[in-house]
């Protein structure tokens, strides 16, 4: 194959450009929906010839086309007017042309010899770039590969084709999110210690009489660690706090599990119906839910759908609840309404084998296709109808890619039935949402069909390796408008974007660049080292108010507000600290406090328009806009009508000029150097009406400037 340095010469010497993120080169911008039309233009070499586009479209499988493209100038220029597939669907595409020319340094079983045998003519193919300005292409000399089980290299472009009626709920557009993991946040007025024990009276569980002890990783020397470990957080816990839930501006609770299980974590559901009486019951959740709809707050439940408890009314392996299980109606032929729920199997000494989530035994897999599951979770007094009747305003979906599509498309279909069309559905995906691929195929989720949105940790590895120095914000934010180009806005308005969650290790631990390792015991003492804590939290705070301004739904991990350190599981779910924070928490959480309520004053930070000023090195610089008083979905929006953000990762301070003219903003770096707020540089500017605004921003500091 050709060097590195002869396919350059050869990609300046075809003049070759289309960047897919430019209107220019395809309009309009990003996702589109089903039958719409996509204008897409290619600039390439004057003497090309049999310029192709090239294109493939589908889910599950694909169609392949070819269309030949026609110059609209004489000048190289060539354009092709697409009309996207009529069914929520992907569609990949990429060039193809023929140059002439003396290719010397290419493989003979690349050349190929012209019709009139005098000249050597070569087909390249044009596709699409990785972490280039504007979605800019690049060129390969074979084509982009796309299929669900292929090294997806060369690249193609993409355009995510989504239902054109896909429609998000208007609470999780731009929402403040605070998730809790509901034993570790907070316990009730009226905590009883001993009443929590004789809750119940499972030999594995561990009791922790002292809020502040630290979590167990051993368990009972008779079971080894199982997550069995409770504090006696409540939900009854929750509601006294909401006050303080309300002051961080929060419009929506996303709960960890809250039903019926054997460990702490919940995620082995014993009862899908009825919340862990340890919590406080179904009782409690009605009080709480109430509670919240006075302060505006929804309610959004961890669902886990792709496999229950060991322990559970419906497996029951260990009869410890009533009637028989499907593990009993296995082993010795009894008759179990949720034996078909289950795949079992009898192993080669006899006993009895069956399905478990990455091979856990105590959490056995569900057959989501089975009808009489479906309909527990689907039908009428089934999960989904009990819940939103209850009042919780949908689910975040576990492990959303192991269950099937249908099974998802159903679940958007009756909560939204049950919800008047309001209700959310969130999936739980690590990766690309848009061109996920998982069980040997391309995954229905960001088509309109299934999540309304998805978690964000796609966006948490963009920050993190941006404040930790790995990429520079040019790339963060060719990364970021990726994302933005390929996710329809109804879902990327909603994306749940988070820095911590429950999986991970918390911002503060993350930033401190912990090294990699399972050794709990080192997990456990792993702290934030005292001369870097400035640094640590006040990178912190960036992330934080980067999410806070930036287009989706802020995700909180309760305690972030405070600076709460973890790693892994389980440290990233120790107990929230109340009544002991120090006075950099304290700073940290009026730092929070104070960024929430510019959000929650200014419509264009949760719902306007969005431009990146500036991305170079460590400076990043962004507006969120409204255009005569409405936001980017067409509605009338209250609060400032731009609101700018600058953040200065690096250990020096910047000075930039920021420039108002007629409504359009621009951002470039000051040589004034002018007044630097001596609190690290993290402050608040009033703007001005028009002109240009100089601002001097410390070392790891952050600035807003509202309009």
């Amino acid at each position: 194959m050709p060097s590195e340095k002869t396919l350059k010469e050869m990609t300046n010497r075809a003049r070759c450009m289309h960047a897919s993120r430019l209107p220019e080169y395809r309009l309009p911008f990003g996702a589109r929906p089903c039958a719409s039309n996509v204008d897409i233009f290619f600039d390439c070499y004057m003497e090309a010839v049999n310029v192709t586009f090239c294109y493939t479209y589908g889910l599950y499988s694909f169609s392949y086309h070819e269309e030949p493209m026609y110059s609209v100038s004489g000048l190289g220029r060539y354009h092709v007017e697409l009309m996207l597939p009529s069914e929520p669907s992907l569609l990949f595409y990429w060039f193809r042309f023929s140059v002439p020319g003396d290719f010397e340094a290419l493989p003979e079983d690349l050349r190929a010899v012209s019709a009139g045998g005098n000249s050597q003519q070569i087909t390249l193919y044009y596709g699409a770039g990785m972490d280039t300005p504007d979605g800019e292409g690049t060129l390969y000399l074979e084509p982009p590969r796309v299929g669900a089980e292929e090294d997806k290299y060369p690249f193609a472009f993409q355009i995510t084709v989504y239902n054109k009626n896909f429609k998000t709920p208007d609470f999780l557009k731009g929402a403040m999110i605070y998730q809790i993991f509901p034993d570790r946040f907070a316990r009730d007025t009226a905590f009883d210690y001993q009443k929590m024990i004789n809750t119940d009276d499972r030999t594995e569980r561990i009791y922790h009489e002292d809020w502040y002890e630290d979590v167990d990783t051993k368990g009972k020397p008779e079971t080894g660690y199982l997550a069995c470990d409770f504090y006696g957080g409540s939900l009854k816990g929750i509601e006294e706090k909401l006050d303080y839930i309300k002051a961080l501006g929060i419009n929506v609770l996303y709960l960890n599990p809250v039903f019926e299980a054997r460990s702490s974590h919940r995620y082995d559901t014993a009862d899908y119906l009825n919340v862990d009486p340890i919590l406080g019951g179904t009782a409690a959740f009605m009080s709480l839910q109430n509670a919240c709809r006075e302060k505006d707050i929804k309610i959004i439940l961890d669902g886990v759908f792709s496999h229950t408890g060991a322990d559970s009314k419906y497996f029951n392996k260990f009869d410890r609840y009533e009637g028989t299980g499907a593990y009993k109606a296995f082993n010795v032929g009894e008759e179990s309404r949720y034996r078909s729920w289950y795949n079992f199997c009898r192993n080669s000494d006899g006993s009895v084998g069956y399905d478990s989530w990455w091979g856990f035994p105590d959490l056995p897999n569900i057959n989501e296709d089975d009808l009489s599951y479906r309909n527990f979770i689907f039908g009428k007094d089934g999960v989904v109808d009990t819940w939103t009747s209850r009042g919780a305003a949908g689910f975040r979906l576990d492990v959303s890619d192991e269950l099937p599509d249908s099974f998802i498309r159903q679940m958007r279909q009756t909560v939204k039935e049950k919800t008047n069309g309001e209700g959310a559905v969130i999936g739980e995906v690590w990766e690309d949402a848009s061109n996920k691929c998982s069980y040997g195929s391309y995954r229905d989720f960001m088509l309109g069909n299934t999540h309304d949105s998805v978690m964000g940790y796609t966006f948490r590895h963009i920050i993190l390796d941006f404040l930790c120095g790995y990429i520079d914000a040019d790339i963060a934010d060719r990364r970021l408008e990726g994302f933005r180009e390929r996710y329809p806005k109804e879902a990327y308005y909603c994306m749940m974007n988070l820095v911590s969650s429950h999986d991970v290790p918390r911002i503060m631990t993350a930033l401190s660049k912990p090294c990699d390792t399972d050794d709990r015991d080192i997990q456990r003492g792993f702290k934030v080292d005292a001369s870097d804590y400035d640094t640590v939290s006040s990178l912190a705070r960036m992330a934080f108010a980067f999410q806070t301004c930036y287009i989706g739904a802020s995700s909180i991990y309760y305690g972030d507000e405070v600076l709460m350190e973890g790693y892994k599981d389980p440290f990233n779910r120790r107990t929230y600290p109340w009544n002991r924070l120090d006075h950099r928490q304290e700073e940290a959480l009026s730092f929070f406090k104070r960024i929430a309520g510019i959000r929650a004053e200014n419509q264009c930070l949760r719902t306007g328009y969005y431009k990146t000023l500036m991305a170079e090195g460590g400076t990043f610089a962004f507006v969120r806009y409204l255009k005569e008083g409405r936001d980017a979905f067409g509605k009338e929006a209250s609060g400032s009508r731009a609101v700018v953000l600058v953040i200065n990762r690096s250990d020096k301070p910047i000075y930039v000029d920021v420039t108002e003219q007629y409504g359009s903003f621009s951002c470039k770096t000051s040589r004034n150097n002018g007044e630097i707020h001596p609190l690290s540089g993290q402050f608040i500017l009033g703007g001005i009406l028009g002109g240009t605004r100089q601002t001097g921003i410390g070392p790891y500091g952050t600035a807003f400037l509202i309009y």
